[in-house]
């Protein structure tokens, strides 16, 4: 088993990639018609276990969960433990990582969106002053 020092680091670095495929496919334009494609299906499919498979696809934390299997699949990252308990502690810690990775992204990116928002206010306010100045020389 790694020292505990390596597999916290492993446990930081591995939750950045589930992020960013979680966030990719329930978030960005690029998966945008599958992802209408699955909250239809979610949201109007008779079969309870067809809306919760096809709900899977539309939320970053369900989500995160079958990426991070697919990580420790490809991996073999365990924590703390060396048998199946190492995995099913790093699985539920690299879903709460990627989780807190996202939520900080989706706090930055709204921030960021804001300070777009409102710089394009001033700018058109701008053109209006300027406008009302052209119109009265």
């Amino acid at each position: 088993m790694p020292p505990i020092s390596e597999q916290v680091a492993w446990l930081f670095i591995l939750a950045v990639p589930i992020a960013s495929i979680a966030w990719t496919v329930t978030h960005e334009e690029l998966f945008r018609e599958p992802r209408e494609y699955c909250s239809g299906r979610a949201k109007n499919s008779g079969s309870l276990a067809v809306r919760k498979f096809f709900y899977l696809f539309t939320c970053e934390y369900c989500f995160s969960h079958y990426v991070t299997i697919g990580a420790l699949i490809l991996t073999g990252y365990k924590l703390l433990i060396d048998d199946w308990r190492g995995y099913l502690i790093s699985g539920f810690a690299l879903v709460w990582m990627a989780n807190v990775y996202m939520s900080l992204f989706g706090f930055i990116r709204v921030g960021m969106k804001e300070t777009k928002m409102e710089a394009d206010i001033d700018e058109l306010r701008l053109k209006k002053v300027k406008k009302e100045m052209d119109g009265l020389l």
